[in-house]
């Protein structure tokens, strides 16, 4: 199934997600090597944040993600900054529950995302940008394929020092590649 792996299902973000986002927004440690401004929210600037970028947005989709058997939602993924023109957007995913960290949660999780973004949107390219000290996300980028494109040079500061922002990018004909082969046929038919 499109939005469903072994262990993951895919669930669309709604307004009640609020309060579970909420508690990862707060948690610094989740936070530190995805968002560029830490800050402590209080829970009506969580809910706004929820209503004006993750539900808001026309040129958005975000998903919660679940885990299959326990059906705990522990992150979210989204495409942002979809230009359906163009054919490209931006991914994001925060694996906001600690205790799926380093388990290939993320991996799968962004594989979902990625084929309904190659597969039923038909995106021609999806790009992200990834934080220069965050090595354990940049090596799960690229082994989706993600290839680095260029460099925001010291343009994050953390924790007293300066770091860069690394953009990466995977073309659709890239992601074939590592797809069955009915993905082409898949594709040609879109």
């Amino acid at each position: 199934m499109l939005f469903e792996s072994e262990r993951i299902v895919l669930r669309k973000a709604t307004a009640a997600d609020a309060e579970l986002y909420h508690a990862w927004r707060n948690d610094l440690e989740v936070m530190r090597s995805t968002n560029p401004s830490l800050d402590i929210y209080d829970l009506e600037e969580t809910r706004q944040f929820v209503h004006q970028v993750i539900l808001g947005s026309p040129s958005s989709k975000s998903y919660i993600l679940i885990d299959k058997i326990s059906e705990t939602p522990f992150g979210i993924t989204s495409l942002i900054n979809i230009d359906s023109k163009n054919r490209n957007a931006e991914c994001i995913i925060d694996i906001g529950n600690k205790a799926y960290w380093g388990k290939g949660y993320g991996t799968e999780a962004l594989k979902l995302l990625l084929d309904y973004a190659f597969l039923e949107l038909n995106l021609h390219r999806v790009s992200l940008r990834v934080f220069s000290f965050n090595d354990r996300a940049i090596k799960l980028y690229e082994k989706l394929g993600f290839q680095r494109e260029g460099i925001s040079r010291q343009s994050l500061f953390r924790e007293g020092a300066w770091h860069d922002i690394i953009h990466m990018g995977l073309l659709q004909h890239e992601y074939v590649n590592g797809c069955p082969d009915d993905f082409e046929a898949a594709v040609t038919k879109a």
